[in-house]
């Protein structure tokens, strides 16, 4: 299930660039695959990580493998990091700071993306959708999930913003009719 959003602000201006991460209460229903860039790839496996290493997993990468869903990296890794932004970049893999995916705190970084955090970024329309379930949810759990992506997305208006922040949201699942929600709860 999907919370589909048409936003109000201009985006070729990047002041009024509006993206931000969530975690879901009930999760994503979604199995994540993890990449972790770090010095101490045994400790990041322990935690969870599907992958982790550093030199290995950049040289994997700039032969083109990206069989990952999020990407993790240590403030230490980001150096070498830095050298395939060019190819984790236009797939929207490369770790950052403001999106949450830069930690040295590699246990919360991956329970969080493990457990249901969900990034959300506007496109080049001004559109942006959110993952908050799959079908199996219950009523409540997609509710509380929405819920939740709602107030994550209406805290994330930018600064100095003048006139109506959402000029639509619905609600859908893959290929299936979609439902208007009233956009006055974003506002």
């Amino acid at each position: 299930m999907e919370l589909s959003i048409s936003l109000g602000v201009d985006p070729k201006q990047s002041s009024q660039s509006v993206r931000g991460t969530v975690k879901l209460p009930h999760g994503s229903g979604k199995d994540v695959k993890v990449l972790v860039f770090t010095e101490k790839p045994e400790e990041a496996l322990k935690l969870g990580a599907d992958h982790a290493g550093l030199e290995d997993l950049i040289s994997k990468i700039k032969d083109g493998w990206t069989d990952f869903d999020v990407a993790l990296s240590t403030t230490t890794a980001m150096k070498s990091v830095r050298s395939i932004a060019r190819v984790l970049g236009p797939r929207g893999l490369m770790p950052t700071p403001k999106a949450g995916t830069v930690t040295d705190n590699l246990e919360e970084g991956i329970n969080d993306v493990k457990s249901g955090r969900v990034e959300f970024k506007m496109d080049k329309t001004g559109a942006m959708a959110v993952l908050i379930g799959k079908k199996s949810f219950s009523v409540d759990q997609l509710l509380e999930n929405a819920n939740t992506a709602i107030s994550a997305v209406s805290s994330s208006k930018p600064d100095g913003f003048k006139g109506r922040f959402v000029k639509s949201a619905h609600i859908s699942s893959t290929m299936n009719p979609s439902y208007r929600l009233n956009s006055s709860i974003f506002n």
